[in-house]
C-alpha cells in the first residue's frame, strides 16, 4: 500500500491560505508559518504530520499527496476542516 509523508498548514479561508502560499513561495520558512498560522495541532511541529497510508486522510488530501509533485507546496487545498496547503517530503509505491 502507498505511503506518504507531508506537512501541512490549515486556516479557515482560502484567501488567507493563498496569503500564506504567496508568502512561502518568497522566501518564508514552511514551518516557521505552519506554527505560527496553523490551526492544526500539527502546527507545533512545523505542520509535519508523519508518514501514513492512503486511505488515512480526508479524499481531498489524499488525492493530492497521492499524486502531485514531492517538495512543491500545494493547495489551496478545501477539506471539511478549512483550507490547506500541502507539502509532500516523501511517498513510497
Amino acid at each position: 500500500m502507498a505511503t506518504a509523508s507531508a506537512r501541512h498548514i490549515l486556516v479557515e479561508t482560502e484567501e488567507a491560505c493563498i496569503d500564506l502560499k504567496e508568502q512561502i513561495e518568497a522566501g518564508q520558512d514552511f514551518a516557521a508559518i505552519a506554527a505560527e498560522f496553523s490551526a492544526c495541532p500539527s502546527g507545533k511541529s512545523g505542520g509535519a504530520l508523519g508518514s501514513f497510508s492512503q486511505g488515512q486522510m480526508v479524499p481531498e488530501f489524499d488525492a493530492v499527496v497521492f499524486t502531485e509533485e514531492l517538495n512543491k507546496v500545494h493547495g489551496p487545498v478545501k477539506t471539511q476542516f478549512g483550507y490547506h496547503l500541502i507539502e509532500i517530503t516523501e511517498r513510497d509505491a
